[in-house]
């Protein structure tokens, strides 16, 4: 089984099979010394890392539009969605917000240390005159940031 793994992984000293991929904004993103030691050792034991292609960033992209997700994903969160779909891999991750994207695009999840995330597609509701919209844009009536909310 092909998986790609999000930072969480290598702050966890959790076995893991198959065959890991990762990202490099992910890699970027381990900072302490133990991360860095995991990612050493599981490197060397044929982790592999992969950039995505432009399509499979166009269409999380979208992806992460429709669910109301595209706010909240980092950029290492686009990667790592990119590169599961291009080689149909399962993502491992405790981000919310990452597994709602992966289930919008059909890519199996799993969490490491949280409970699964359910699918939701988000709306956003200004705080300051109750308008709902479709984006965290400032609100056109009143002028207050949207906050979002389940839809």
């Amino acid at each position: 089984m092909q998986r790609v793994l999000d930072a969480t992984a290598f702050f966890l000293e959790i076995p893991l099979e198959g065959e890991l991929f990762t990202t490099p904004l992910v890699v970027d993103e381990l900072a302490d010394t133990r991360s860095r030691c995991r990612f050493e050792a599981l490197s060397a034991s044929g982790l592999r890392v992969l950039c995505p292609g432009r399509e499979s960033l166009h269409r999380v992209d979208e992806a992460s539009e429709v669910s109301g997700d595209s706010e909240v994903l980092s950029p290492a969160d686009r990667e790592l969605l990119a590169l599961a779909l291009e080689i149909s891999a399962e993502v491992i991750s405790d981000d919310f917000a990452l597994q709602n994207v992966a289930h919008h695009l059909g890519i199996p999840v799993c969490p490491l240390q949280q409970r699964k995330a359910r699918k939701r597609k988000w709306r956003f509701r200004c705080p300051g005159c109750g308008r709902y919209g479709d984006s965290m844009v400032q609100c056109p009536v009143c002028g207050a940031m949207p906050k979002r909310t389940i839809k």
